[in-house]
Order: structure tokens, then C-alpha cells, then sequence
């Protein structure tokens, strides 16, 4: 599924949040944005966006409109705090904060793409990294507004390197071919990712269907595991 060749469906979405009242233009440039999200604002979490453009008047956009500012679409969240269940991590609740569902440059956020994308797809459960576990509220605020369904979600923890940040090529050998010409075969590194989620004792090499046999997504660790790349 390609986004680009989707952009009718998500126009469909932001008519369906526009007829509702739902959405406002937002002027702010980046500079803007980033000072505005610096200033303490009630409940919202650090880094939102306080709805700076929320109230401007008719002339005030205009004025803006005329100084060749595209604006970009804001969903009006009115700071609505959103609770989930997440499958490893337990309940969860976030403030909504103003945001983007339509760029300035008039492509589609992510947060409305892939919220519509889901739905399309029939996704009744999204497993994902535990760094998007923040973005989650922001998701469900739109799938609700849009009279979406929405799954379930499940934030596993990551995988980081020797220096604490996430595992990435400049580590070193990340990748199964890296590891196969380091002289680790792929059965060793699934034994080393197994015993990082309690599925493998230590020096124990077990199969496929030894795996799916002990799989138990409750008893996952909830923290990040650190390996040596």
C-alpha cells in the first residue's frame, strides 16, 4: 500500500473532520512552534502545541493568507485526555494536544494516514515499538473523531546498543548477513533473541515451534535489553 496513490482517502477524511468543526488552519512556522511549545501550557505534555492559531479571526488569517503563509490543518483536540489498555505495558492515558492531520506543503500527517490506513486494512492489533507509546492517544483521539474502530495495541520494549541508544547500523553488525560473516549463523542470533524475552535458557538453541510453543506475550519484559553489536 502506497500512501501516494491514497491521498483521496485521506482528502475524504479531513472533509468528514472539517464538516464537523473539527480542524483550523495553523500559520505557525517552525520557529514559532517550537517557542510556543517551550511555554508552560495547563495539562498538556511537554512539547505540545498550545493551539496558538486556535481563535485567530477571519482578518487574522487573512493578514497571514496575504504574507504567503500556507497553512497547515490542526484537529481541535480541546486537551481531551485519551486512556488505553496496551497488551504489555497496562493501562495508559495521554493529553491530546492540537495536531497536525494535514501539512503545510498539503500532504497528509502521519497520525491521520495511518489511522485511515489501519482501517482500510482491517489491523486489529498494532505491535510496535515502546518510543511510539506517547503517539498512541493522538491516534486514538483521531480514529474517535472519525468514528473509526481502532486496535488494540502492544509497545515492546526496545533493543539498544552497548551505549544505551537504539540498535542501529552504527553499532556495528545489526543485520543477520552481518552477523552470518562475523561467523554467527541465524540459529545463534534467534537464541540470543530469545533468551532477551525469557523464551530460551542460556546455551539452549531452541526451534521455531519451540518458540511459538512458549510464546506467551504477558511474561514479556517490559524494559529495553541491551546488547554488544
Amino acid at each position: 500500500m502506497r500512501q501516494s496513490e491514497r491521498l483521496e482517502r485521506y482528502a475524504a477524511a479531513l472533509d468528514r473532520l472539517d464538516a464537523g468543526g473539527h480542524l483550523y488552519p495553523c500559520f505557525c512556522t517552525r520557529a514559532e512552534i517550537r517557542q510556543a511549545a517551550s511555554a508552560p501550557h495547563g495539562p498538556l505534555p511537554e512539547g505540545a502545541y498550545p493551539g496558538t492559531c486556535r481563535e485567530l479571526t477571519a482578518a487574522q488569517r487573512a493578514e497571514r493568507e496575504r504574507a504567503g503563509r500556507p497553512p497547515a490543518l490542526r484537529l481541535r483536540a480541546e486537551q481531551a485526555t485519551v486512556a488505553f489498555t496496551d497488551r504489555l505495558l497496562g493501562r495508559h492515558q495521554g493529553v491530546v494536544d492540537d495536531l497536525v492531520v494535514r501539512r503545510n506543503d498539503g500532504a497528509p500527517a502521519y497520525n491521520l494516514a495511518v489511522v485511515v490506513d489501519d482501517t482500510a486494512q482491517g489491523v486489529g492489533e498494532v505491535v510496535r515499538g515502546a518510543d511510539l507509546l506517547e503517539t498512541t492517544p493522538r491516534q486514538l483521539h483521531v480514529a474517535h473523531r472519525l468514528g473509526l474502530p481502532v486496535p488494540r495495541y502492544a509497545h515492546v520494549p526496545l533493543v539498544l546498543g552497548p551505549d544505551g541508544a537504539r540498535l542501529a547500523k552504527r553499532h556495528g553488525a545489526v543485520t543477520l548477513a552481518d552477523r552470518a560473516a562475523a561467523g554467527q549463523p541465524a540459529e545463534l542470533v534467534r537464541a540470543q533473541l530469545a533468551r532477551s524475552v525469557g523464551l530460551a535458557a542460556a546455551g539452549e538453541k531452541p526451534s521455531l515451534d519451540e518458540l511459538l510453543a512458549r510464546f506467551d506475550p504477558s511474561a514479556l519484559p517490559t524494559e529495553p535489553t541491551v546488547v554488544a553489536a
